[in-house]
This record gives structure tokens, C-alpha cells and sequence, in this order.
């Protein structure tokens, strides 16, 4: 590393604990000599890479993200460590162009790994990906009566599987929608070399399914982010400008998860992979924006994955609200009060509990004095008691595993 960046290195030896799960992050770790073992309190989905190597790093997420640890390093032999706050990382990217990428790739394969296991967790069936997806994702809205949006998508499936299972049907769809269609929808016309664009109220960024090879930054009005589950339209998220999205496409090559619709006209800068490494020299910024989004992102999947793995309804409740005040970066210290943006039946929602499951754990919910109903959103008078309550039942469920493991050892 250069000294000009100012990085330390740092020594540890053999079986100290560098980084703990649960603590806050100071810096990241670059491996420069030695090796690093990684473990989790839970292992809520298999992952490649628990023994890092020179020219590893670990740290990133929590880093970048100004979350706790999700994981714990420990030095498996004598470790050399280079360590990067997070305001090095421009300087980083700057004069060591590849780490940067090495990074960024690494956070979007893992990303994408989360996002799929916990459609499998929570849907109980692979994600559909690819482009023959973009028929069934037509036809949900062809059945909605949603005729613009269907036959944009029917278009779209028509250019990626011109020879597909379904192409005559979608040809006949096409065919009899056209004229309806252009009647409800402004339709965008764009050019794929275009890096600025506007796009009107409802028109259509990218489709789940289609291939992509663009990242987009909202520069002007708002995004929803929608996908197609059990033959229903879940919206996942409405982004604003400044957000950043679509980088995983662009990063690995694979098809898009999700819908982007404008939710009114707005203006996007587009990123493509002609030009993405050579914004990474020249616009460090932006690179160190992508690289906190994916962070944030792999934090809060890995927790809600963890959150499926609680088995009491109402550990899995407190558990939700300790992640939403840790995503909101809500201080955990103190009598601080705080008002949830949701109601108790969208937070039974948020943690996949049925009505029957989450009825009485919602009653002893509320029967802590410390929360209740204000205006129909979940309010506490001391954000400890949820830090203390979420903590209690991930101790209980953890003693209640290792009691079934060692019973089954024992046969």
C-alpha cells in the first residue's frame, strides 16, 4: 500500500479475536500475512469463504454500512492486518483501482446469494429468474387489467425469447392490447447510449427477469421497486434521488430480481459496464456509494434471514424491532422513546407470521408497559426494552438448539 493513503498495519497473534459479532466497527481489515477464520453466532445460510487468506479483508460490511459486526474474525495463525477507516475508502479506490472492484463483486455475488435464500426461507420455492419470467410477469398484469404494463412486458419477452414456449400467445397478447395500451401508458423512448434519461409517471425502468447490464442513479423524482410473489404485486421499496439501484445486474451480468417503475417522471443518470471502471478512477465518490449501499443491503438480509431461524413468534417480533431501529441507526443507550412507522399487523407481516401465530404474540407484546398502540404505529417510551427483550429470546432459542443437539447426539 502507498503511505500516502496513511493506512496502518497492524499485528496480532495467534487466536485473538479481532472483530466480534455485535460490536460496532472502527476500520476494515485487508489481509497482508496470516490467516483469518470467520464464524457466526447463527449459521443461517451457507457461505463461501470462512478462512480468508493475504489479500482477503473482512470488516467491510459493518464498516461501510456504520452497522454492528454480523460476524466474528479470529486470527488463526499470526496475522499482519492493513486496516481502512471509512473515510479512506475514496483514497483507496483512487490508488488501488482492483480492490475496490474485488469488493464491489464480492457484495453482489453474496447479496444476491441472501436475497435468494430467503425467497426459498420465506416463499418455500426458488426466485424465477430469467427471461422466460417475463411472460408470467405480463401476464399478472394482463389479468389485472394493467393493459400498458402488460404489453411493454409482452414486448419485452418477444425481443429476449422470440422463439419461447409462449411467444405466439404473447404476440396474440400484444396484438389485441396495443391499441388500449398506448392509450394508458406515455411510453419512454430512450436511447441505450443515452446516460442521462427521463422517464414518465408508470413507465418502466427494467423488468425481474430481463438481462441488464446498467446501474441507475435517481437524480430527479421517484422509483418503486416492485416483484411479482404468489401472484401478487409486493412493493419492496420507493427510492428517491440520490439512491442508487440495478447494480447487481450490472455487476454480475445475471438477470434483473425486481421491477424498477417510475412512481412519477423522473430524471436518472445511468451507469453501463463501457464506462463503470472508468468511473471507478475517476469518481471514487460514487464507488464508495455503491460500495455502502451493498453493505447496508447484505446487513439487513442477513438479519431478517436470522430473524427466520427464531422460532418463538414473539422472539421473532422483538427481533424485527431491534432490526428496524438498528437500520434506522437509532441509539440503543438511554430511556429514548420511539415511534415505529408500522402497526403491530404489519409487523407480524414483515416476519411471515400467520394471523394465528402472530395474534397472541401480539397480545403479549403489548402487555409490556413499556409499549403500545399510538395512532395504530408501535410506540416504546425506552428503545433498551427492546434491545433487552430481543436479546433474552435469542439467548432462550439458543439454549433450546443446543439442548436438541446434544439430546440427538446422545440418541
Amino acid at each position: 500500500m502507498e503511505t500516502s493513503l496513511q493506512l496502518n498495519v497492524v499485528s496480532y497473534k495467534k487466536d485473538t479475536y479481532i472483530v466480534v459479532e455485535g460490536k460496532q466497527a472502527g476500520s476494515f481489515f485487508i489481509i497482508q500475512q496470516g490467516k483469518i477464520g470467520i464464524s457466526k453466532e447463527a449459521e443461517v445460510v451457507k457461505e463461501e469463504g470462512d478462512i480468508l487468506n493475504p489479500g482477503d479483508f473482512f470488516g467491510v460490511i459493518s464498516t461501510m454500512s456504520d452497522h454492528s459486526h454480523i460476524e466474528t474474525a479470529r486470527a488463526l495463525t499470526d496475522v499482519a492486518l492493513i486496516t481502512v477507516r471509512k473515510e479512506q475508502y475514496e483514497g483507496l479506490i483512487r490508488k488501488h483501482t482492483q480492490i475496490a472492484m474485488k469488493i464491489i463483486t464480492q457484495f453482489s455475488r453474496r447479496l444476491r446469494h441472501l436475497n435468494e435464500t430467503l425467497a426459498e426461507i420465506s416463499l418455500k420455492k426458488t426466485a424465477e429468474t430469467g427471461p422466460d419470467h417475463l411472460f408470467e410477469v405480463a401476464e399478472y398484469y394482463f389479468k389485472q387489467n394493467q393493459h400498458g404494463k402488460a404489453m411493454h412486458i409482452f414486448d419485452r419477452y418477444l425481443k429476449h425469447c422470440p422463439d419461447g414456449k409462449n411467444a405466439h400467445l404473447a404476440k396474440d397478447r400484444v396484438t389485441n392490447l396495443k391499441a388500449a395500451a398506448t392509450r394508458t401508458i406515455k411510453e419512454t423512448v430512450i436511447s441505450p447510449n443515452d446516460m442521462k434519461r427521463t422517464y414518465h409517471k408508470d413507465s418502466m425502468l427494467f423488468v425481474e427477469g430481463e438481462p441488464g447490464d446498467e446501474l441507475f442513479i435517481i437524480q430527479k423524482g421517484s422509483v418503486k421497486i416492485t416483484k411479482i410473489t404468489s401472484d401478487n404485486e409486493v412493493l419492496l421499496a420507493v427510492l428517491k434521488a440520490g439512491d442508487i439501484f440495478g447494480e447487481m445486474a450490472l455487476l454480475e451480468g445475471k438477470p434483473r430480481g425486481a421491477t424498477a417503475m417510475a412512481y412519477d417522471d423522473c430524471d436518472v443518470m445511468v451507469v453501463n459496464r463501457a464506462n463503470f471502471e472508468q468511473m471507478i478512477k475517476t469518481q471514487p465518490q460514487l464507488i464508495a456509494r455503491v460500495t455502502a449501499l451493498l453493505a447496508d443491503r447484505i446487513w439487513l438480509i442477513y438479519k431478517q434471514l436470522a430473524n427466520t431461524f427464531i422460532d418463538s413468534p414473539l422472539g421473532r417480533i422483538y427481533d424485527a424491532l431491534l432490526i428496524q431501529l438498528e437500520k434506522n441507526r437509532v441509539s440503543l443507550d438511554g430511556k429514548t422513546a420511539y415511534t415505529f412507522s408500522f402497526g403491530q399487523w404489519e409487523l407480524a407481516n414483515m416476519v411471515g407470521l400467520s394471523e394465528n401465530d402472530a395474534a397472541p404474540a401480539l397480545i403479549e407484546l403489548l402487555k409490556n408497559e413499556k409499549i403500545r398502540l399510538v395512532d395504530d404505529k408501535i410506540y416504546t417510551d425506552s428503545v433498551p426494552e427492546i434491545l433487552k427483550q430481543a436479546e433474552y429470546f435469542r439467548k432462550m432459542d439458543r439454549i433450546k438448539k443446543t439442548q436438541a443437539r446434544t439430546q440427538q447426539e446422545r440418541g
